[in-house]
């Protein structure tokens, strides 16, 4: 399997490049050169398989084995999902909880973050390890190894994830960029009570969106790029997609099993919470491949640049009526989702892309659509708005999609606590207030999945607006209190990018900024 950017340059890519580099040099986002589809029998020999012979059997199908021999890739996957208080809590590792016959939550948030970033960058920090190990130990003596400095955005939880997948790590060092007062608490304690040497946190001032640019920034940084050997852990790569795809037939295995529902005559909703698209995406690539579902639920906050796509067809980075807000980004308590642009969304532009591009064979109907891709995302860049009527149809047959503001947020944890004994953080609430809009326009036999992304406690002040006995303390004990290390990084919007080089640069050659 090679792989491809988003927007046509530098030409097919391997795997392993494609993990290291996460970010195309074009910055473009890397996509498969094919949609691998389901072996013919792939239901009943995949039924009753557990979550790591899942994974093993999906990642297989996008990783060539001369790339990843098959007995390397199951020792990663099991060193990976291994279930224990420290690592993954569950030993469905995704359980599945009904709420009603019609109604199921994913949990995917049983890893040592409490989020569901960790399903994927526990595996892709194994990864990184792996591809540099291997590059290193085919180095002559004597010679330097190869290092990896990882750099990450994070609106809250990409950020503890990637550290703990990346902590004490030989040969690898990881910058998380966070937006300063935009993430909470709990999110922060989690990232800057890390203390290991190779683990760097830096406070932007700003809005997670400044985080995201600075970084595809010092991506597309030739220069930078060398002399530091970037890698990225935010969703813009390719590995954070694939990996996600595993939890969507565990859903689909796990319902099969239950006895509430006859999934040969329903259609599954899976219903997402989603700010970067990369969640929902994942499920859009498990549909393509093969497994049986309707339309994917786009769910949003008050930061709502894809529910508004799919209403207008117009993809515009500061809604109209916002533009009083700083950057555009209002701060809500569900501060995952605060985010301006989707960087995932590009991915699906391509694939909507090609689906119109006029041209007979497939090689010139994939570089017509990195052209079209390469134009759309120069439109959002310099105007902040483009005009993608031209594929809003065939958005609209994948996905629908809706909002929930905070209060609409509160209200829904307060509703389901009360009538259904569940306890949702507020991006899980987000899903399930958009599940009940979608719910309306459904068919009688539509059974939702609303993904669960958080455990409640990392959002205790949201949760106690509505749950106001609700105790943190039962879960992260002392979290709040420990010593931290963070470096604060403030300055104007246009000075952020150079001042967060710098800090890099001299924290990388051993002075602290």
């Amino acid at each position: 399997m090679k792989y491809f950017s988003t927007r046509g340059h530098p030409g097919e890519q391997s795997f392993e490049d494609v993990v290291l580099a996460g970010l195309a040099p074009d910055g473009g986002l890397y996509i498969p050169k094919e949609i691998p589809t389901l072996p013919e029998n792939w239901r009943s020999e995949w039924a009753g398989l557990s979550y790591q012979q899942l994974a093993i059997n999906i990642l297989s199908l996008f990783i060539s084995p001369d790339e990843l021999p098959p007995a390397d890739l199951v020792r990663l996957v099991n060193k990976t999902y291994t279930v224990g208080p420290s690592v993954f809590r569950h030993p469905s590792i995704t359980p599945l909880v009904q709420l009603d016959p019609k109604t199921h939550i994913l949990e995917l948030y049983h890893g040592p973050t409490y989020a569901f970033k960790d399903l994927a960058l526990q595996l892709v920090g194994n990864l990184f390890e792996y591809f540099l190990d291997r590059r290193n130990s085919a180095k002559s003596p004597g010679e330097p190894p190869e290092k990896l400095t990882v750099v990450g955005a994070t609106s809250g939880d990409t950020g503890s994830a990637a550290i703990y997948g990346l902590r004490n790590k030989a040969n690898i060092s990881v910058f998380i960029l966070f937006p300063q007062g935009r993430v909470s608490p709990i999110q922060e304690a989690q990232m800057t009570t890390v203390l290991d040497e190779n683990v760097h946190n830096l406070s932007v001032s700003g809005t997670f969106d400044n985080c995201q640019d600075i970084l595809k920034t010092l991506l597309s940084d030739k220069g930078f790029n060398e002399k530091h050997h970037l890698g990225a852990v935010n969703s813009i790569n390719w590995a954070r997609i694939l990996v996600q795809i595993v939890y969507y037939f565990s859903a689909y295995f796990q319902l099969l099993c239950n006895p509430d529902v006859d999934v040969d005559h329903s259609e599954i909703q899976f219903v997402v919470p989603t700010g970067n698209f990369g969640d929902i995406l994942a499920g859009y690539y498990a549909k393509r491949m093969g497994l049986p579902m309707g339309k994917l639920g786009v769910a949003t906050n008050s930061n709502d640049i894809l529910a508004r796509f799919w209403t207008s067809g117009t993809y515009q980075k500061v809604d109209p009526n916002a533009g009083h807000v700083v950057g555009g980004v209002y701060a809500t308590i569900s501060p995952a989702m605060d985010i301006a642009v989707s960087s995932n969304f590009e991915r699906l532009l391509w694939y909507l892309a090609y689906e119109i591009a006029v041209q007979d064979d497939k090689t010139s109907k994939r570089a017509a659509a990195c052209e079209q891709v390469r134009n759309w995302m120069v439109a959002v860049k310099n105007r902040g708005t483009v005009d993608l009527s031209a594929v809003l149809e065939g958005a609209r047959k994948d996905f629908v999609a809706d909002k929930a503001n905070d209060e609409q947020t509160v209200t829904t944890i307060r509703k389901y606590y009360e009538t259904r004994s569940y306890l949702a953080d507020p991006h899980t609430a987000v899903g399930l207030y958009a599940a009940e809009v979608f719910a309306k326009s459904n068919s009688t036999t539509t059974v939702q999945v609303v993904l669960s992304t958080a455990h409640p406690a990392k959002f205790a002040e949201a949760v106690q607006r509505a749950h106001p006995s609700f105790d943190l303390e039962t879960v992260f004990g002392d979290l709040l209190s420990r010593e931290r290390r963070v470096h604060a990084i403030v300055g104007a919007e246009e000075e952020l990018i150079g001042l967060v080089r710098n800090a890099i640069d001299k924290i990388a050659s051993g002075h602290r900024p």
